[in-house]
Formats: structure tokens, C-alpha cells, sequence
């Protein structure tokens, strides 16, 4: 399953959000379930900035946010997030010939 969280992040605070994102996102990787992380800027807009999780099942991901060191550095940038649902099981692979 997929996680997509969007941010809305003034360009001028991106440097120190992206020192955030990068603690959460270590912490969120020793948990068992993780797969891997992604960020991205909106190429329309760049202060629409996404962090894209990748666990295994629904379940590693919703037990990955209960440990402390998660809930003290994950958390707190999560609630940051737009409120909207973030969680998605895969429906189907695409595979390029790149």
C-alpha cells in the first residue's frame, strides 16, 4: 500500500520542512513494513510539496506510527499535512520499458 501527504510549504521554509522530512522519514524507515519514500514539488506549484510511504500492508503502516521516537518526530509533521485521506492499496503495477 501507498501513502500520499501533501503539504502547502512558503518556498522560503522548504530548506528547514526538508530537515524534517528527512527525521521523519528515518524513523519511519526502521519500522518493520517500511518499502521506501519518496518527496516531490508540484511542478505548478511549488509550495504544494508531497511525501509519498510505501509499506507493505495497511496494517505495518498504521502500527509504524505507534512507536514513541515516531510519534516525537514523524507525528508532528504529519499533522502538518492538508487534510485529506492519505492511505491507498495498490490496484495494479505499471512497468515502463525506461
Amino acid at each position: 500500500m501507498f501513502v500520499v501527504i501533501r503539504f502547502r510549504v512558503p518556498e522560503a521554509e522548504q530548506a528547514e520542512f526538508a530537515l524534517r522530512v528527512e527525521a521523519a522519514v528515518e524513523v519511519l524507515s526502521r519500522q518493520k513494513g517500511f518499502v521506501t519514500a519518496r518527496t516531490g514539488r508540484n511542478v505548478d506549484d511549488p509550495e504544494l510539496l508531497a511525501l509519498n510511504l510505501e509499506f507493505l500492508n495497511i496494517g505495518s503502516y498504521r502500527r509504524a506510527l505507534s512507536p514513541y521516537e515516531v510519534k516525537l518526530t514523524a507525528v508532528p509533521l504529519l499533522s502538518q499535512a492538508i487534510d485529506e485521506p492519505t492511505a491507498y492499496e495498490e490496484l495494479s503495477e505499471f512497468l515502463t520499458g525506461h
